[in-house]
């Protein structure tokens, strides 16, 4: 389900059996044949790798928790990225120059829409020489990232495994004289393919000394006009070699070890991976303690560890955005989360409605990018008319609102090795009328996602899982008609509305999930704005939810333990909304005070049935509205800190 990358790995899921796992560890080109007997509901995989050993690692679960955890044993945890990198992306083939970026990050500015990153294609090079600039073009590059970062922005280059051969070109210079390129069928001589700087050579990214060379090209020093606040794009990774069989290297090319290309293919996206986010941890020394952000389109077991994927060349059609969601959930099967599509397609030109519901869809996945080939009109937030300017922007702001809910997502993903888009079945492992669904997925454990996919649609049906109350996160009401009648795990399927203005989303009964509803234009600015709780009880007025806490962008969390988890708590039946707090041994008050703007203002609580008589907090009374017909209860300015421990009692 995904044309740039290879995980060979197997999941099985069933009632009876749990979940168990097959990695067949080689990076060789595979095939795996599946048979399936209806009558006996079994099936038979038969495994064929063009060389390499067999190294097949066998994963009992019995859960998708166990397995996966299993899994993370073996190839890696999900690196937590820095908090920027959930926002959103503004990215285009090409933005032509300096200017056009200002106009750019100014229109964004005008019109308060967030974003957090513009991106620079290939054209931002001296000839798509990686590691330079076009003078003429961008003649100030590093005044230019100054400026995107003095308003809260970053800025993200391209830089590609292909290498121009040109003498006077430094890299290449360097990277020929030190012998680090791959070599010919004779091994006598480097490489040289086609791709987009014409004749070009290809570093051995399989070779420890090549990726160190490759890392310390980032430094700030060599990088020249890079500034901390830039950072990587790594594409055709695979590797792409335009006058190459299959669109790559000839099987038969070596590596420096003598080893043909044929045995370490899908290894090689994911060491350029591997080895670029080391150069952007390496160019901040002496601590080297920021932490990376490198998107990448190849992979392979264990890019997880390394950062971002994306599907790849999309195009403007509805057919593509409705097999975007399959796309990402199996790659998010194979333990890769930090994944996500191009808004609106590649290749094309998306009118309104499908700009619309393909942004809608993107502000619920992983990483979220808008990008365009450099054939297609200009697409900006703001190209499509007033009308649709505000459906997007309303389907950003949505996405930044719930970035504390992203955030921790992304850190128990990392701490777990369970994925971030779920199938249902992972989360419903009993339900199997569940099992085959591919068109809605869940958001770690406690949102529901519906995209909209299709022309004109104006109602879909969503399956719920029964025997969970189910809230609209838009109406904080109870979607009716979920509960199963017979007691038994089954999917209930609703029709809801779907007009151009909604996509389907729900919040899971007994969860409690983290917003911030204040309208920022970045990430950045959002550090110390306050937390809203929205509470949805369950069945029994029960909830629980976390809020993972650090500095956003450093390895303290990992290295110093500079973390905070907050593990909220809702009885509304006995009477008291709590917050426990386990601090990272590392914690330190000038952390804390960075922090000191993590409060929670309000406290949103869905499904209350009776009106509370007070409510209050170490016997000082606390404001609050009740809404019997809405059935939700506004708790205002607890003025309570994230980062202490609390209790709330409630009298009914």
């Amino acid at each position: 389900m995904a044309l740039y990358g290879h995980i060979p790995f197997l999941v099985s899921h069933s009632v009876t059996g749990g979940t168990v796992g097959a990695f067949w560890f080689n990076p060789t080109e595979t095939f795996v044949d599946i048979q399936e007997d209806s009558s006996s509901k079994h099936s038979k995989t038969h495994w064929m790798s063009e060389s390499g050993i067999i190294d097949l690692f066998l994963l009992p679960g019995p859960t998708a928790e166990a397995m996966y955890e299993q899994y993370a044993h073996l190839t890696g945890r999900l690196a937590l990225p820095p908090m920027f990198s959930l926002g959103y992306h503004q990215c285009r083939w090409n933005y032509k120059d300096e200017r056009d970026v200002y106009q750019v990050h100014e229109k964004f500015e005008e019109l308060d829409y967030p974003y957090d990153v513009l991106w620079l294609d290939i054209e931002h090079t001296d000839g798509k020489r990686y590691f330079t600039w076009d003078d003429n073009l961008f003649p100030h590059p590093a005044e230019m990232q100054e400026k995107l970062w003095h308003d809260g922005r970053r800025m993200v280059t391209i830089v590609d495994p292909h290498i121009k051969r040109d003498n006077k070109y430094y890299i290449h210079k360097e990277a020929t004289s030190k012998g680090l390129y791959v070599k010919d069928n004779s091994g006598k001589k480097d490489f040289d393919g086609w791709c987009w700087p014409g004749s070009s050579s290809y570093v051995d990214f399989t070779n420890a000394n090549a990726r160190s060379w490759w890392a310390d090209q980032f430094s700030y020093k060599k990088y020249q006009g890079s500034t901390p606040s830039l950072f990587t794009w790594n594409d055709m990774n695979e590797p792409s070699v335009f006058n190459g069989p299959e669109v790559s290297m000839q099987k038969d090319i070596l590596n420096l070890d003598g080893i043909e290309h044929r045995e370490w293919h899908n290894l090689y996206g994911m060491l350029f991976h591997r080895a670029t986010g080391e150069g952007l941890v390496r160019r901040n020394q002496p601590d080297e303690n920021i932490r990376p952000f490198v998107l990448s389109r190849a992979f392979f077991a264990g890019s997880q560890k390394y950062g971002a994927i994306w599907t790849g060349d999309n195009e403007a059609k509805w057919s593509h955005l409705e097999i975007a969601a399959p796309m990402l959930l199996s790659m998010n099967v194979g333990a890769l989360s930090f994944v996500g599509a191009d808004v609106g397609g590649f290749f094309g030109n998306p009118d309104a409605e499908l700009m619309t519901r393909w942004m809608q869809a993107g502000s619920y996945t992983p990483f979220f990018r808008g990008h365009a080939h450099h054939d297609s009109a200009r697409r900006e937030p703001w190209m499509f008319g007033d009308e649709t300017l505000i459906r997007l922007r309303h389907a950003a702001m949505a996405r930044y609102a719930l970035l504390p809910f992203w955030y921790t997502v992304f850190y128990q993903a990392a701490a777990t090795g369970m994925p971030i888009m779920r199938t249902m079945w992972m989360q419903y492992p009993q339900t199997e009328s569940l099992f085959s669904l591919d068109d809605q997925y869940l958001i770690g454990s406690d949102l529901l996602v519906k995209p909209v996919t299709g022309e004109g649609v104006t109602q879909t049906t969503v399956s719920f899982p029964s025997n969970d109350l189910w809230y609209d996160v838009d109406t904080s009401q109870v979607v009716p008609a979920t509960t199963s009648t017979t007691g038994q795990d089954e999917a209930i399927s609703v029709t809801v509305d779907s007009d151009i203005d909604k996509i389907p989303v729900y919040q899971r009964g007994g969860s409690i999930i983290p917003r911030k509803l204040r309208l920022r234009r970045s990430t950045h600015l959002m550090t110390k704005d306050p937390y809203t709780l929205y509470v949805a009880l369950d069945k029994s007025q029960k909830a629980v939810g976390e809020l993972y806490m650090d500095d956003e962008v450093s390895f303290d969390h990992d290295r110093r333990k500079n973390l905070a988890l907050a593990s909220f708590s809702v009885d509304f039946s006995s009477g008291n909304i709590a917050n426990s707090v386990n601090v990272g041994s590392g914690w330190t008050e000038t952390v804390s005070d960075l922090a000191a703007g993590r409060m929670v203002e309000r406290i949103i609580v869905m499904g209350v049935d009776t009106a509370p008589k007070s409510i209050s907090m170490a016997k000082e009374q606390l404001q609050f509205d009740y809404s019997a017909k809405s059935r939700v209860l506004v708790i205002r300015k607890p003025n309570v800190s994230a980062l202490k421990n609390w209790q709330i009692n409630i009298t009914v």
